[in-house]
């Protein structure tokens, strides 16, 4: 129960975080994709990706892809959380031990990262041309699933399953600090009152601040790969044929690499950096804090549902 409980909190909160920074999420997607030379450059900062929306009248196109962006973020967050809280649970009791260690913590994260992307990129990549397209001309989930091969739905994927280092590098940081909080907490606890039967949880305030900490080292690290892969999935522009064949190369990696290299050299790996860190902190902040206060309400709601059923039951057999 204690995964099914950790997967619905994380998933809750993934979704309220998504929705709550998706305006900020689709400009600073749309200006990642941009792989043009310096001088060609559509969009010079991030804010220009905003000032188009305005001036083009086209604010609710912010919002494009959101319903098959929160699909992905609910299924990914749920898949990722129910398999990293089950293999960490296998773990320890296979183990024996009482907390699980730092190298044994990457792993785990990583595997049930990998689980997540395999099943879930599909979305990803679907989600990722909505919101590069042209302000306005976003099709719709199932006409993007229809108009795409089932290669192309898999663009990305393996630099995908690379950047599942992302989350296991953040989560794992996370957890350490938060066993580290959690064990002062618990002592206290044990030292005075009745001990309850709910897991001990962070302030709001603790979970945000250790969320945006260990989420801003992940994406510093792994930004390079970010980008590529934001390329990869990107929506196709009005190009000229000659750009068509170039826009086919950028669908893999080697491709990416070559295309950003050659446009916008060592930099351009780094383009759209600060507004990726500040999206990213902001919302995994979000997810975590938020995560932290419902998995408490969310296990009280699942042990009184558990008592209802076997109360229920054993009423039936004595009828």
């Amino acid at each position: 129960m204690e995964s099914l409980v950790e997967a619905t909190s994380g998933a809750v909160g993934s979704l309220l975080s998504t929705t709550i920074l998706y305006p900020l999420d689709t400009c600073k997607t749309k200006f990642q994709a941009e792989n043009k030379a310096h001088q060609h450059q559509k969009y010079r900062n991030i804010s220009d990706v905003l000032w188009e929306a305005i001036s083009t009248r086209q604010v609710l196109s912010l919002f494009q892809g959101l319903g098959t962006k929160n699909f992905h973020s609910f299924i990914s967050s749920f898949l990722y959380f129910y398999g990293y809280s089950f293999l960490k649970r296998l773990y320890l009791k296979k183990t024996g031990l009482k907390y699980i260690g730092t190298k044994a913590n990457l792993v785990i994260a990583a595997a049930a990262g990998a689980c997540t992307v395999v099943v879930t990129q599909p979305l990803d990549t679907v989600s990722s041309k909505m919101q590069t397209s042209e302000f306005g001309e976003s099709k719709g989930l199932w006409q993007s699933f229809s108009e795409s091969t089932w290669g192309e739905s898999f663009d990305g994927l393996g630099i995908s399953v690379l950047l599942t280092s992302n989350p296991s590098i953040q989560y794992t940081a996370f957890d350490q600090l938060k066993n580290r909080m959690l064990k002062e907490k618990m002592r206290k606890r044990e030292s005075g009152a009745a001990a309850s039967p709910s897991p001990e949880a962070l302030s709001a305030l603790t979970a945000f601040l250790l969320g945006a900490v260990s989420k801003c080292v992940a994406t510093c690290i792994t930004y390079p790969a970010i980008r590529c892969k934001v390329v990869i999935q990107s929506a196709e522009s009005d190009e000229t044929k000659d750009g068509r064949s170039q826009l086919k190369t950028r669908k893999t990696v080697s491709g990416a690499l070559h295309s950003i290299w050659e446009k916008e050299g060592i930099l351009g790996f780094y383009k759209g950096l600060q507004a990726q860190i500040l999206k990213t902190v902001l919302s995994s902040a979000l997810l975590l804090m938020i995560k932290e206060k419902i998995t408490k309400s969310t296990w009280i709601t699942m042990l009184a549902l558990r008592r209802f059923i076997l109360v229920t039951r054993s009423r039936l057999k004595s009828s």
